[in-house]
């Protein structure tokens, strides 16, 4: 069935598409890009069938959502448009599997009903038989006394430790306040003090994480845990400092998908903790895992449940899944919460196993870290909270207190799970900024004015500002400077120097991932949006450490709470193998 296009001019239309592609394009199916994509391949691979083309186009469309490949006969299901051509699906798998784009050099590969571009199946092979080798890894060294830093009352941590101290991998998951922070800290303690007893130096410990904020969190939250410790366990682990991924590896000049550190020039360090592992992507992991010593200790830590890597795959779950699978399995999770407030956790645990009526019980219940904000019309409630939280961050920023506006930054965030539209962050901006000027009497001309909250979009090597360093401009002198909390520490940089950058009123839930702030607000997106799934609740509900406000109907939370967000990915299989 074809649709009538109302907008001719659509940007995901293709005018070029024919035959199935067209069909599927006008229906909406797929995107102009997706199009775009499978008619080169099919011309340069001098494929005619355009089942296939089809069948390439849906890759597109699934690492575009970030899936690593796709299932075609799952297809139909996942697409909710009606009476659309689709092919038989034996007839569908047959065409593409006898087409010349699978044989050597090959630009596709069906394996299992899995249908992958060459790129993510290489790398998800490879990632495999990586982390496989690190998993069959069993250093022979002296046990230390692992009760001494893990007593009774820490048993799931014990037993984590158990598993790093005997094993080359170990993967340690579970909620906000289930202790991934304090096993870490006391982990490495006793990993050092394990080379001490095999009369070996002191292991070099490298910290790091997907993004410079989470790094930063991540140095924060282990230096306060080793100062928790003995000063024999202090001295062991003096000087941690911890970094993003793309730093440790060492960048490379004009290319952000290879490093210094590769196959042939491992990372030297005997320890390596990665932590937001939920964020790392296929691709990324891919780059870590091939520069790990064979026999270093690799530590992924994060939590399952929250939304996986912009990018294609979904490798902290399938990591979980695959390896839990397997008979002694380099798996722990944390079960038990120690830091949330009974209703924060609650919350929580209700959208993290999908019981929607129990997650509304508690946001009815409300209390003083719950609030709900049942509305068609979150403008007035969202006003009521984001103008104060400005006026003081511009407060803070006129009197040129960076250190205070820093710390104002992190008392509140607004998190929404669009981009654009009346849902989105670009929006909700650009409405709080008109509302600051009608509160100030001062019009917002330029992009920049004291207060402004920012958000650093892309790594800047040479500033030492990473993807997710957030900063504020404060007046200095009469002139505007950013103060940026990178994962270096605080610094203040003239505005000029940021390229890469954008406003932060209010931010998307896939870019909060890695940080906490004192309260989140939650502003639900339309029923119907894709992006309304239990990972992006639960994620943007476990930002806070001390409030949470959803804005939003039942009908919103339900949605959300029901809705999975399916990747589609063959690693976990892999690792089950």
């Amino acid at each position: 069935m074809t649709v009538d296009v109302v907008d001719a001019a659509d940007w995901r239309r293709c005018a070029e598409a024919a035959g199935l592609l067209r069909i599927f394009n006008d229906a909406g199916a797929i995107e102009a890009a997706d199009v775009l994509v499978a008619q080169r391949l099919t011309a340069l691979g001098s494929e005619t069938d355009e089942r296939v083309a089809l069948a390439i186009a849906f890759v597109v469309r699934a690492v575009r959502g970030g899936s690593v490949c796709v299932e075609l006969t799952a297809v139909p299901t996942q697409v909710e448009i009606d009476d659309l051509p689709w092919p038989a699906p034996d007839e569908w798998l047959a065409a593409v599997a006898a087409s010349p784009l699978l044989s050597s050099p090959a630009v596709l590969h069906l394996e299992e009903g899995l249908l992958y571009f060459d790129r993510y199946w290489l790398e998800e092979r490879q990632v495999a038989a990586d982390v496989l080798a690190l998993a069959a890894a069993r250093p022979q060294h002296r046990l230390p006394d692992i009760a001494r830093l893990f007593p009774s009352g820490y048993e799931e941590q014990r037993r984590a430790a158990e598993v790093a101290l005997s094993q080359g991998l170990t993967v340690l998951t579970g909620g906000p306040g289930t202790g991934k922070t304090t096993t870490v800290a006391r982990l490495l303690a006793l990993l050092a003090e394990q080379a001490e007893l095999a009369g070996k130096p002191r292991p070099r410990i490298a910290l790091a994480a997907p993004t410079g904020k989470a790094a930063a969190r991540l140095q924060e939250a282990v230096q306060a845990e080793i100062d928790e410790l003995d000063s024999v366990d202090q001295a062991r682990l003096q000087g941690l400092r911890a970094t993003t991924l793309h730093r440790l590896l060492g960048p490379l000049p004009r290319t952000s998908a290879r490093f210094r550190h590769h196959r042939a020039n491992r990372l030297p360090h005997d320890v390596i903790v990665v932590d937001e592992t939920s964020m790392v992507s296929l691709t990324m992991m891919a780059r870590l895992v091939e520069a790990v010593r064979p026999d270093s200790r690799l530590l992924p830590v994060g939590d399952a449940d929250q939304l996986a890597s912009v990018e294609a795959g979904a490798v902290l779950a399938d990591l979980v899944e695959g390896l839990s699978a397997r008979g002694d399995a380099p798996v722990v999770k944390l079960i038990r919460a120690h830091r949330f407030g009974p209703s924060i956790g609650a919350l929580a645990s209700a959208i993290r196993v999908g019981d929607a009526t129990r997650a509304i019980d508690v946001l009815n219940a409300g209390g003083e870290h719950i609030e709900w904000v049942d509305t068609e019309d979150p403008a007035v409630a969202l006003r009521s909270v984001l103008v104060p939280h400005a006026l003081r961050l511009r407060e803070a920023a006129v009197l040129g207190d960076g250190p205070a506006a820093l710390a104002t930054l992190e008392e509140h965030r607004l998190l929404c799970a669009h981009r654009r539209g009346p849902h989105g962050v670009a929006y909700w901006n650009r409405q709080v900024e008109r509302w600051l000027a009608e509160e100030t009497d001062v019009p917002q001309w330029a992009s920049w004015y004291a207060g402004r909250p920012v958000l650093v979009t892309a790594n800047d090597y040479g500033l030492r500002l990473y993807n997710g360093d957030i900063g504020v401009a404060v007046l200095r002198d009469g002139v505007l400077r950013a103060a940026m909390a990178g994962a270096d520490g605080p610094a203040e940089l003239a505005t000029s120097r940021l390229a890469d950058i954008e406003t932060m009123h209010a931010m998307t839930i896939h870019k909060s991932q890695g940080s906490q702030v004192g309260e989140v607000t939650v502003l639900l997106p339309p029923t119907d949006s894709r992006l309304l799934t239990r990972e992006l609740l639960y994620t943007a509900v476990t930002r806070a450490r001390t409030k949470v406000r959803v804005v939003g109907s039942a009908d919103q939370l339900r949605a959300a709470v029901a809705r999975r967000a399916a990747r589609a990915t063959g690693l976990s299989r892999r690792l089950q193998d």
